[in-house]
């Protein structure tokens, strides 16, 4: 069997992080937010930026709670998502040739999120990573956990459960 020539690893990294540019692109609240996902490989780190707007106690101040919820949601939508996206990429043919082309299946949906706050959310950058723990064809189990200055001290988690979208036929 005569395989052809292997692509070379940046046009791959290139494919890639524009795969990544666009699903984020493809939410509205993304941006609103400025949440920006950065590519190790195959593992996502998401980064909340400071803004004054994000404060929710001025007298602390805070990050707001719905800010720090939606920043975990978020994180665990694109980490599933995207870990979905990565073996169809890999695969080639039409599949990947559509993700390149930024036409992606719908986003897991959210059947419950439960979030734990383990401390104020300081008035700096945020980071969170997302781990999924189960994804099957119709459901998908993930973890996520969020900090500022030091991993090892977090200051918000979170566990939900998600409906995949089901392909069409």
């Amino acid at each position: 069997m005569n395989r052809g020539k292997p692509e070379p690893v940046q046009v791959i990294k290139q494919r890639r992080d524009a795969a990544l540019e666009k699903l984020t692109a493809s939410i509205p609240y993304l941006s609103y937010l400025d949440i920006r996902f950065e590519r190790m490989g195959d593992e996502l780190t998401a980064r909340l930026p400071f803004d004054e707007k994000l404060i929710g106690n001025p007298a602390l101040p805070a990050l707001h709670g719905g800010v720090t919820g939606s920043f975990l949601e978020i994180t665990a939508v694109i980490e599933l998502t995207w870990s979905t996206l990565w073996d169809r990429m890999e695969g080639g043919g039409p599949e990947a040739a559509a993700i390149e082309a930024g036409e992606f299946p719908p986003l897991p949906k959210t059947i419950d999120f439960t979030i734990d706050y383990l401390r104020s959310g300081l008035p700096r950058d945020a980071y969170a990573r997302a781990r999924v723990n189960r994804s099957g064809r119709r459901y998908a189990s993930v973890h996520v956990e969020a900090w500022q200055d030091n991993r090892s001290r977090l200051f918000a988690q979170a566990t939900g459960h998600f409906l995949m979208p089901q392909p069409d036929g």
